[in-house]
């Protein structure tokens, strides 16, 4: 966004000479190539499952990777109200996750298509190309974009409502709790994902994430306080380890739930985030405490 307004302050002179464009196009246009000139010097954001295959629940857990771009999560405090709707499909992580797969020009016109809802010729004229070159771009973005998210009716499915995204996230916290398998395997999908940046491990099916859980969770008592990232349900996730007398921040993890049910878990291990979702960095001990010492099922949902 700097950049964007530096561009356009040092080249106001010129729009106001040549006067051939509204001022919200041509600072389109200068926010477009910015991002392309970002996009192509930073390169793309990754999760765990575009870098590792699925993880063995039983081998060890690998260390951080410092050296990848991460995806992050965004806070939905930033999120503009007014827009929201328009913006809970294109916030929503998998969508975010797909299009770092596109070329930074076919990924320009999509957004400057299907997002920012600018015409196929308003999109030539931002890019500098011709109208056939845009439409081809954006039908092979929507083909890759298929590529990596079979499962789109349209272009990227619709979210369930928010309440019931909630709520779907709050059985979910408490069938772990409760340790019940049964109400677990209801809650999620048959092909549900555990992803765990910015270590590049992940697990495929929740058997694997409860076995890899039993092995590898931290141990100690767990406190859950509700979230949202990306306009998704999500919960911060604190630790009080043994002999500790407060919770820290342990992860924040995104659910994505989809038809009723949680097909993902984006849980990141970064107690740097806590601070960009406005959330604390410590609690007291709980007044209420039914939790237990073995890891996976050592959680409480507040």
């Amino acid at each position: 966004m700097q950049e964007t307004f530096a561009r356009a302050w040092r080249a106001r002179a010129r729009f106001r000479r040549e006067g051939r464009w509204s001022f919200r196009a041509w600072l389109y246009r200068i926010a477009t190539n910015a991002c392309l000139d970002h996009v192509a010097r930073r390169g793309s954001r990754v999760l765990p499952i575009d870098v590792a295959p699925a993880a063995d629940p039983e081998d060890d857990i690998p260390p951080t990777a410092h050296d990848v771009r991460w995806l992050e999560p965004y806070p939905d405090r930033l999120v503009d109200p007014h827009e929201a709707a328009v913006a809970r499909e294109t916030l929503e992580i998998g969508f975010v996750a797909a299009v770092q797969h596109l070329p930074p020009r076919q990924r320009a016109a999509l957004i400057l298509r299907d997002v920012a809802g600018f015409s196929a010729r308003e999109t030539a004229t931002l890019l500098g190309t011709s109208v056939p070159a845009v439409n081809s771009g954006l039908q092979r973005a929507r083909g890759r974009l298929r590529e990596r998210l079979p499962s789109r009716r349209d272009e990227w499915p619709r979210p369930d409502p928010p309440a019931e995204q909630r709520e779907v996230a709050r059985l979910y916290a408490e069938a772990i709790e409760r340790r019940d398998s049964g109400a677990l395997a209801a809650l999620v999908r048959d092909d549900v994902r555990f992803s765990f940046p910015p270590r590049p491990l992940w697990y495929d099916g929740l058997d694997a994430f409860r076995r890899g859980s039993e092995k590898h969770a931290a141990r100690g008592e767990h406190l859950f306080i509700e979230a949202g990232a990306n306009l998704q349900p999500a919960v911060a996730i604190y630790l009080r380890a043994p002999g500790e007398t407060s919770y820290r921040p342990l992860a924040l993890g995104v659910l994505r739930v989809q038809e009723g049910r949680v097909a993902e878990v984006l849980d990141w291990s970064r107690s740097d985030l806590f601070e960009a979702f406005g959330l604390p960095m410590s609690f007291p001990p709980a007044h209420r405490s039914n939790l237990y010492e073995d890891g996976f099922n050592a959680k409480e949902v507040r």
